[in-house]
């Protein structure tokens, strides 16, 4: 190999590294952004605890919908919600509840464990996903055996945006997706 095809060799190597590293910071800064909201929230008084430490607002909210009533209801009674469920559970309760409560939750499925709940809580702020609308649902739905939707034939099962009311920060993320993805049509 010549020596302008180490040179140019290393060049890759470095930069591939520099990458590795800024993406390790960012998912750290994302991660600490979370938790600042989350402590924010709690400092201005939003989240009532129950006697157990549970968030009574954030599971009482989280009830209003029939779909989070059931995810709930199942991962009480133990059951297995399989991976989609999971990620459904994880991308809305995340914005109601607690991390370390989403995680008790996600790690009450007897085939979930602890280290697996948090990797997939830190996926899913590390990447901010937005609540899943009712057709993504539907799709996760038919590739597991688990029934997300406990009654897919009603359209407003599974509606979250109809029957939550989540943080502002949400629907200007939403928001600010629709304009980049008409922009990028034009």
């Amino acid at each position: 190999m010549s020596k302008r095809g180490v040179v140019q060799e290393q060049g890759r190597e470095e930069s591939a590294a520099a990458l590795r590293q800024a993406t390790e910071r960012a998912e750290r800064a994302e991660a600490e952004v979370a938790r600042l909201k989350h402590t924010d929230m709690r400092a201005k008084g939003t989240e009532r605890t129950t006697e157990g430490g549970a968030s009574a607002d954030g599971v009482e909210e989280l009830r209003k919908d029939s779909m989070m009533r059931h995810l709930l209801d199942s991962l009480e009674a133990g059951k297995d919600i399989g991976h989609y469920g999971r990620l459904v559970f994880t991308m809305v309760a995340r914005h109601f509840l607690p991390e370390d409560e989403v995680v008790g939750y996600l790690t009450r499925d007897k085939d979930f464990s602890k280290e697996q709940a948090v990797l997939m809580m830190r996926q899913v702020e590390n990447r901010d996903y937005n609540p899943p609308k009712r057709e993504r649902i539907l799709e996760w739905q038919s590739q597991q055996e688990f029934p997300i939707l406990p009654n897919p034939e009603d359209p407003d099962c599974g509606n979250l945006y109809r029957n939550l009311k989540f943080p502002e920060a949400v629907y200007e993320h939403i928001g600010q997706y629709q304009g980049e993805k008409m922009a990028a049509e034009e």
